[in-house]
C-alpha cells in the first residue's frame, strides 16, 4: 500500500515523520471495519466508557467536544447521547478507514462529524471547544508535544483535556527500545502536559493495571497551576 500522505508543516512547525508512522496509521486502517468486533471491541467499549463516566465528572455538560484518534466513533455516538444540549461533537483520527467506519456508523445527528487529521496539526480555530478527550490513541501520536500544544490551543480557557492511554513504571524499559520518547509514565506525560501550558493535572486509575486517565485544564483566571492529584 502507498505510503499515507502527509499533512503540511502545522503552526508548531511539526511535519510528517515517514515510513514508521505511515506503517502505523495503515494497521488502524486494516483492523477499522472490525474494530468493535469480539473481545477487543468490547474492550474499546469500556475503557472509552469509563473515560466518558471520569470526563463528565470535571466537565458535566460540555457544548463542544473533540475526539482526538477518534477511531470508529463510538466515543462520541455514545457522548451524543448522553448530551442531548451539546452542540457540536467532533472526531479526528489520522486512519482513512477509520474515519470511513466512523461516518458510516454515526447515526442521523447533525451535531456529529469525523474527519481525517493529525493531532500535531487539528483543523481547528481556536478555543473551539470546551472538552478534548483522547482513548489509547496518545501513544501513537507522532509528536506527543506537538499534539499536547494543540489541544491545548483548540481548547477554550478553563476547558478541560481527558486523556486515557497506557502509563506504569512496569513500561520504563521499553522507553529503551521501540518506544523511546514516548511518555508512558505519569512522570514524563504529566511534565509533557505542563509544557503545553495544561494545570490542575489530576490522574485517575482506569481499567486495567497500565491503562491511567488525566484529566487537566486549559489555563484560566482561575485554575491552580500548582494542583496536582491522585484518584
Amino acid at each position: 500500500m502507498a505510503a499515507v500522505e502527509a499533512p503540511p508543516a502545522g503552526r508548531g512547525g511539526w511535519k510528517n515523520p515517514g515510513v514508521a508512522r505511515d506503517r502505523d496509521v495503515h494497521a488502524f486502517d486494516v483492523r477499522a471495519p472490525a474494530y468493535e468486533s469480539g473481545g477487543l471491541g468490547r474492550l474499546h467499549h469500556e475503557i472509552a466508557d469509563r473515560t466518558i463516566a471520569l470526563a463528565l465528572r470535571s466537565a458535566p455538560n460540555p457544548g463542544r467536544v473533540l475526539d482526538v484518534g477518534c477511531g470508529t466513533g463510538y466515543l462520541l455516538r455514545e457522548l451524543a447521547r448522553r448530551l442531548p444540549e451539546a452542540t457540536r461533537l467532533e472526531g479526528v483520527d489520522a486512519a482513512p478507514r477509520m474515519v470511513e467506519t466512523a461516518r458510516s456508523l454515526a447515526p442521523a445527528d447533525a451535531r456529529l462529524h469525523f474527519s481525517r487529521g493529525f493531532v500535531e496539526d487539528l483543523p481547528h480555530p481556536a478555543g473551539s471547544f470546551e472538552l478534548v478527550i483522547s482513548t489509547t490513541s496518545f501513544d501513537h501520536w507522532a509528536d506527543q508535544a506537538a499534539g499536547l500544544a494543540e489541544c491545548a490551543r483548540v481548547l477554550a480557557p478553563g476547558g478541560h483535556l481527558v486523556l486515557t492511554d497506557l502509563f506504569s513504571l512496569l513500561l520504563w524499559p521499553t522507553l529503551l527500545a521501540g518506544h523511546r520518547g514516548r511518555a508512558r509514565t505519569v512522570r514524563l506525560a504529566t511534565r509533557r502536559l505542563r509544557a503545553a501550558g495544561f494545570q490542575s493535572i489530576r490522574w485517575h486509575r482506569s481499567h486495567a493495571i497500565l491503562l491511567r486517565t488525566v484529566i487537566a485544564s486549559a489555563p484560566s483566571a482561575t485554575t491552580d497551576a500548582g494542583a496536582e492529584a491522585w484518584s
